[in-house]
């Protein structure tokens, strides 16, 4: 490969090394002279120039691939702008004629395609200079267009989008004849021209006005049309189209309205276009909403979707300011898609509709606008639940029962119920204690705003009620009991109404699942309450018909919710369950078949459900307190199990006798009982609330911002595979053979459609039960049993369905591990051998390809070594097969799965896989997007393969290496996002085991431009990245990453934009950062993932930011003083925002109310350079508390660094020796103030790293001493900030565990300053003030014979006082009352114990003040 690396083609080279390796030689060669040239003497080009351009315009003609023709025709464009332009129409009158040829033969293609990515690549780099040729050239594609196969189609199309890109409004003359051209193919069956259309109608509507005035219905309609039947990569470039196109319609670009008088679209005609497709799909548009209903039929989910990603991508264009502006209007539009008839027509569509409006809204709403608009728009959103309730409550106290059309609105408001107050707890949940404000101003009235919900008629609006107090009880814990309380008042007093038995008992059951992710938990009375409270609702539920089924669900539903508060308050209640338990079931036989003599439909309705919910908190009592589950209670809890499996053979009959409407209630038991044998974790998929309630209290699934529980009916299924699985290992070969062969014979006798649903099922629960005959080390069975199980799947290997034959291939190779003989794998292994030998079809090849890589998988290398060679043999030569992408997709698929289970065993294949894999990946077009997936994952398998071995020098590695990074080159250069990810991971590989031969100087500004990538993936793998190469060198990380800055002025950078660091900043031309580009300013790459800390809620990858920030801190932070403590002050600034916040409730300041005059063409016109000046979101809390950390860390590394950091007198000496030189100490102003900010800001969390930072500082600066005045410590210069800090943390409406925070600040001070006696004669700290006036009685008081006290103490109770008395008793009675009093019983004021995790410091103050106020 080194022979390649010269500016001009070393053709000797070349001709020397065989044919299959040249392809690979011409395409490192031109990678060589894509960074050469760059960097290359202009006078050494030009003297070449004439030869380079003979060889690369001699290469357009050897048939070159898709990555060799794109870096042909960059090199020759870049060629002709760094030397001279003489000979640059004749190089593209050439190419003119290549693409005219009539030659149309498949040998030909590649050349046509090479000349039209050149002409591509020249209009593009010199734009204007070729203007005089461009309407020959345009129509010269044009031409071609229509006669081309889709290759070709998709190659003119890119080729068209860079001319449009390189001349600009110089090509106006030919934007009409593209359009006409281009958007017939917008449904093209090709996915791959789609997506290019989408990109050349995206390029042409930056000057082509007509675009987004009289054509904009009709671009709206194409779009609709090109959406159906798309896939992932069509939804994202179509969205985009869609959603550009309707932003400039609204504001458009300030250039193109100062040429022409254009004529804008209104927000209310948007808006309607985009309903449309929403609502209807790509069907045409609706003159009324009457016609819209005649029309059948649902829209197709893919339109659905694609129009929610265009309203995301329209929102962000236009930027955060706008939204802010006008985000009432932009809700009740919103919210009004998902109310109509035509987004709600079954309860799947309408739950689906529901997912896509809250997507919509947590896009915009939760990344675009900063802490203080987000108030607004919960704001904005508690009145559009109002209004909404007001309408529902006129129709519900209607007297005229008649009124459909009330009916029918009353069901429409429940999705927008759910929606919005989804929506609603999102967004306070983000906010954490900064979304106060909302709780505390009358005006808002949240708390009544939901809680009027809870009398919902429909279940679905009172759960996402529930679940909203439970966000606004986890933001802000103090709240938590009160709901409680509350809930529990009004469900006592509303016991005679249907909704509020049911919605009450919602919100409880919500806010006691939220009481874990609360510090300071709830008083260990309540759980008695809610016992007695579930008692009585089960009790009294037969008293009344119309009740009892709300008050049988509701007090099941409250004693699960009580098991998620552990074992400390279930303990003392377990008696009363166990007993309750026992009697829901019938004890015998003979009981159970007397209780089917007797009842009717609605009794048996109301039994089954009361036993469902009996279950269901069984289930919650065994998931939550595995610490009670003795022997004992084991034993008391298989007998109403056992009750319930018996009940369950005779609820058929009893069904058959009372009506099909109790097969709900029937599956709600079979449900529940497959839970409590199963004991899986809480399920969420695309599901809703109201499918299963109690998923109202259980934890979230990790990823998941709401519970969203499958339908029963998919549960159920789930559940019983799931525990088929668990069963089956443990019953007798007898059986085993039995369910095979009943299995068996159900997909015989089973047609059509319903026939693959069930053999879905049942090759789920057969793989289920052979992964746990694996885990159980277990062995299939006897001869018969394995015959059975090998005719069920080697049936499904030949299906048309692919999940089956996939499903088929991994029960293969799951039986040939738990059989375990060599006899048995060598048959499977040659049957599949032979059939993929002599077949010819291409299910066949495919589903024994795939058996042949589920075999190696499962079984190991040395298990299958002997069949290794046959197995990459043939699948090698499948995966050349060219004229099935199926098949190659599959066989490399398998392939990846040899190489990575064979291991050191592979060795010996490494090289010609390598080759294949460099060929693939050279002549497969881009298109075959599955392919290109496929080789990456090989790739990355073969580098694993190889490992450590890369690092050495020999021929072989070299070439191995080389032929890797070829690869990687090949795939990150690749347009799919998941190719893109791939390769990044084998870059990361390659720099784990030859980390020299890695260049970072190309790989970090590649990783830094994907941060800003629009797929989730592809940041992932980005920051996974940069996250390995900071561990080792975060100094040249961060140095190539600022390359990117100093080259922003070229245009081949036109994606990186340069401005000051505005983490989460909401522009429109920067708010839509993730599709423009990167922000690296002078903060640098930590700037950019500082920023990104704000948009992403992505756990792993928020991890992976701070651990890659970690290291950079490590790494740099000593060195680079200055720029950290710069970083972090810039970020914790952002905290004194929100406190100087005007209240919500009050006017407005002159300068909001001059903005809101503003009219349209002032505000389109200006509010760009607004936002760069003035960006619209601050760091948000998170991000901030994470700088406080950062904070602390930069503390500690200084102290293991140099003792200079602190001392003053030795930092200034060194400083004057070298003025380079920086210390810590020469920053302690500003590590105060960064202290100060953080210490009182709103939000908890960073009020408690505040204090943490404020301690770190004044421990380590504590014995500082003045030089200027001897005697004193530099810290005293810094009382009363230190004051002003600490005196918010003892307000009465502080939590405790923040006070106690700040008492140990206070001990830390005690020894070096005066602030604690100058805060008690002051009489401003609470602790001290009561200390010094209460008066406790001598009762209260507990001593032990060594005048020391054995008592235990709540953990932030305890803090609060051992910071001033941690060894010796307390110096007086009131002291000792603080300390110590009556911890071992309940406190007569909160009524915790004393083993509860939360007894309330501001509670125990208060009442030392009502004591002193008695004496």
């Amino acid at each position: 490969m080194e022979l390649a690396h010269s500016l001009l083609l070393n053709e000797e080279a070349l001709a020397q090394i065989t044919e299959a390796k040249r392809p690979v030689f011409i395409f490192e060669w031109l990678r060589f002279l894509d960074k050469v040239l760059v960097a290359a003497n202009k006078t050494d080009v030009k003297e070449k120039q004439k030869k380079l351009v003979e060889q690369l315009t001699g290469l357009i003609s050897s048939s070159p691939g898709p990555p060799t023709r794109k870096l042909l025709a960059k090199n020759l464009a870049a060629l002709y702008s760094i030397g001279d332009t003489f000979t640059v129409f004749q190089t593209l009158d050439k190419c003119n004629d290549i693409i005219k040829s009539k030659d149309d033969t498949a040998a030909y293609l590649p050349t046509k395609l090479a000349a039209v990515a050149c002409v591509g690549a020249f209009y593009e780099k010199m734009g204007r200079m070729l203007g005089s040729a461009f309407p020959e050239t345009v129509n010269n594609l044009l031409k071609s267009l229509k006669s081309a196969e889709s290759q070709g189609r998709s190659e003119i199309l890119m080729s068209l989008q860079k001319v449009l890109n390189g001349l600009g409004g110089a090509a106006a003359s030919c934007h009409r004849d593209i359009y006409k051209n281009a958007r017939s193919l917008l449904t093209d069956r090709s996915m791959a021209v789609r997506c290019a259309v989408a990109k050349c109608l995206l390029e042409l509507q930056n000057e082509a006005v007509f675009m987004w005035t009289a054509e904009l219905e009709n671009v709206a309609t194409l779009c609709f049309k090109a959406l159906e039947n798309s896939n992932y990569g069509v939804r994202v470039a179509v969205s985009k189209l869609l959603g550009t196109v309707m932003a400039t319609a609204l504001i458009p670009k300030q250039a193109t309205v100062m040429r022409q008088n254009v004529k804008r679209a209104t927000l209310e005609e948007v808006l309607e276009l985009m309903a449309t497709g929403f609502l209807r799909g790509g069907s045409g548009f609706l003159k009324s909403g009457g016609e819209m209903l005649k029309v059948g039929g649902s829209v197709n989910r893919e339109v659905r979707v694609g129009v929610t990603q265009a309203y995301v991508v329209f929102v962000t264009t236009l930027g955060g300011q706008w939204l802010e502006r006008n985000f009432a209007t932009f809700l009740s539009h919103v919210l009004d898609l998902v109310s109509h008839p035509r987004a709600t027509q079954t309860h799947v569509e309408a739950v689906y509709s529901r997912r896509c409006v809250s997507f919509i809204l947590r896009a915009t709403v939760g990344s675009l606008l900063g802490e203080k608009a987000q108030i607004a728009a919960a704001k904005d959103i508690c009145q559009a639940i109002g209004k909404q309730m007001k309408a529902v409550e006129a129709v519900v106290n209607d007297a005229n029962s008649e009124n459909k059309a009330g009916a029918a609105d009353v069901a429409a408001s429940q999705h927008v119920m759910v929606c919005a107050l989804q929506e609603l707890g999102s967004l306070v949940q983000s906010l954490n204690a900064t979304a106060s404000p909302l709780i505390q101003e009358p005006s808002i009235g949240l708390l009544e705003t939901v809680t009027s919900v809870l009398l919902h008629p429909s279940m679905a609006a009172r759960l996402a009620a529930a679940w909203c107090l439970r966000c606004v009880a986890v933001a802000l814990p103090f709240q938590l009991t009160p709901f409680l309380d509350r809930c529990a008042e009004r469900l006592n007093n509303l016991k005679t109404s249907p909704e509020a038995v049911s919605g009450y008992s919602f919100a409880m059951a919500a806010l006691l699942g939220g009481v874990h992710q609360c510090p300071l938990g709830i008083p260990h009375a309540k759980g008695k309450m809610v016992v007695s409270i579930a008692e009585d609702l089960l009790r009294t539920a037969a008293q009344n018909s119309r009740l009892s089924l709300q008050r049988t669900q509701a007090g099941w539903l409250l004693l699960g919710a009580l098991m998620t508060l552990g074992p400390s308050v279930v303990r003392y209640h377990l008696p009363k369950m166990l007993l309750l338990w026992r009697n829901v079931f019938p004890r015998s036989l003979k009981e159970l078949e007397a209780e089917k003599a007797r009842g009717d439909s609605f009794t048996w309705q109301v039994t089954l459900e009361g036993r469902a919910g009996a279950l269901c908190a069984m289930r919650s009592f065994v998931a939550h307190c595995p610490e009670l589950l003795t022997e004992d209670v084991i034993r008391k809890l298989m007998t109403p199990i056992e009750c319930a499996m018996t009940m369950m053979s005779h609820i058929p009959s009893v069904i058959k006798a009372h009506g099909a409407h109790l097969k709900a209630s029937a599956a709600m038991v079979r449900l529940r009982l497959y839970d409590i044998l199963l004991q899986p974790n809480s399920a969420s998929g695309s599901g809703a609330l109201e499918h299963d309630p109690s998923s109202i209290y259980l934890r979230i699934p990790a990823g998941e911002a709401v519970p969203g529980p499958l339908p029963l009916g998919v549960s159920v299924i789930d559940a019983s595979v799931a525990l088929f699985g668990v069963v089956f290992p443990h019953v007798s070969y007898k059986h085993r053979l039995q369910m095979l062969d009943h299995f068996a014979e159900c997909v015989k006798q089973a047609k059509g459609v319903r026939q693959q649903a069930v053999q879905l099922n049942i090759f789920t629960a057969v793989l289920s039960a052979l992964k746990g005959l694996a885990e159980n080390k277990s062995t299939l069975g006897p001869e018969e049993v394995r015959k059975s199980a090998l005719t069920l799947v080697m049936g499904a290997l030949d299906n048309p369905n692919p999940i089956l034959r996939c499903a088929a291939g991994e029960a293969l190779g799951r039986m040939a591990q738990v059989v375990g003989e060599a006899t048995f794998i060598a048959r499977m292994a040659q049957y599949s051998f032979d059939k993929l030998k002599s077949a010819r079809d291409v299910v066949s090849r495919t589903g024994h390809s795939l058996a042949l890589g589920c075999l190696h998988r499962y079984v190991g290398g040395i298990g299958s070594g002997q069949h290794l060679k046959t197995s990459v043999s043939i699948l090698l030569a499948l995966a050349q097969d060219g004229t099935s992408p199926e098949v190659q997709t599959w066989s490399l698929h398998s392939l990846a799965l040899i190489v990575d289970s064979s291991g050191p065993m592979y060795r010996g294949y490494v090289e010609p896989t390598l080759s294949l894999v460099l060929t693939l990946l050279l002549t497969v077009p881009p298109s075959h997007t599955e392919v290109h997936q496929c080789l990456g994952r090989c790739l990355g398998a073969i580098i694993t393969t190889v490992g450590p071995e890369l690092q050495g020098n020999g021929a072989t590695i070299s070439t191995i290496r080389s032929s890797c990074l070829v690869g990687c080159a090949i795939t990150q250069d690749h347009s799919d996002s998941l190719v893109q990810a791939a390769a990044i991971s084998c870059l990361q590989q390659l720099h784990m085991f030859a980390p020299r031969h890695v260049n970072l100087s190309s790989l970090v500004p590649s990783l830094c431009v994907h941060l800003c990538s629009s797929h989730l993936l592809l940041r992932r793998a980005a920051v996974a990245c940069l996250r390995q190469l900071a561990q080792r060198e975060a100094a040249e990380v961060c140095e190539y990453a600022m390359s990117l800055a100093k080259n922003a002025g070229d245009k081949e950078n036109s994606g990186i934009n340069i401005n000051t660091f505005t983490p989460g900043a909401g522009s429109r031309r920067d708010g839509h950062s993730r599709h423009q580009g990167v922000n690296i300013t002078e903060t640098g790459l930590e700037g950019v993932l500082f920023g990104m800390l704000d948009r992403e809620t992505d756990r792993k990858l928020c991890s992976d930011i701070h651990d890659t920030l970690g290291h950079m801190l490590s790494s740099l932070a000593v060195e680079n003083l200055s720029h950290w403590l710069m970083l972090c002050k810039d970020v914790l600034a952002a905290s004194s925002d929100m406190s100087t916040a005007a209240p919500l409730g009050g006017g407005k300041d002159e300068e909001s109310e001059k903005k809101d005059e503003m009219d349209d063409d002032t505000m389109f016109t200006t509010l760009g350079e607004e936002d760069k000046t003035k960006p619209s979101v601050a760091p948000r809390w998170a991000t901030r508390v994470f700088a406080a950390d950062c904070l602390c860390r930069v503390i500690m590394l200084c102290e293991n660094a140099n003792k200079a950091h602190f001392d003053l007198a030795l930092a200034r000496s060194a400083r004057l020796k070298n003025p380079k030189n920086d210390f810590l100490v020469l920053h302690l102003s500003d590590l105060i103030r960064m202290a100060f900010m953080a210490a009182t800001d709103h939000s908890n969390q960073l009020r408690m790293a505040g204090l943490q930072a404020l301690e770190d500082i004044i421990k380590k600066f504590a014995s500082v001493p003045e030089p200027e005045f001897p005697g004193h410590v530099i810290l005293e210069q810094y009382q009363a900030n230190v004051g002003a800090a600490l005196r918010p943390a003892f307000s009465q409406d502080t939590p405790s565990d923040i006070t106690a925070k700040a008492c140990q600040v206070l001990k830390s001070i005690s020894p070096v300053l005066s602030i604690c006696r100058a805060m008690c004669v002051n009489k401003s700290c609470i602790c001290f003030k009561y200390i010094h006036h209460s008066r406790p009685s001598r009762k209260e008081l507990v001593l032990s014979k060594q005048n020391k006290l054995e008592i235990e103490q709540d953990y932030h109770q305890k803090r609060v006082c051992e910071q001033f008395f941690p060894t010796t008793l307390p110096p007086s009675p009131a002291a000792f009352f603080l300390h110590f009093a009556a911890f071992s019983h309940p406190c007569r004021i909160c009524s915790f114990w004393y083993k509860s995790s939360c007894i309330c410091t501001k509670n125990l103050l208060s009442g030392c003040k009502r004591m002193n106020a008695n004496v």
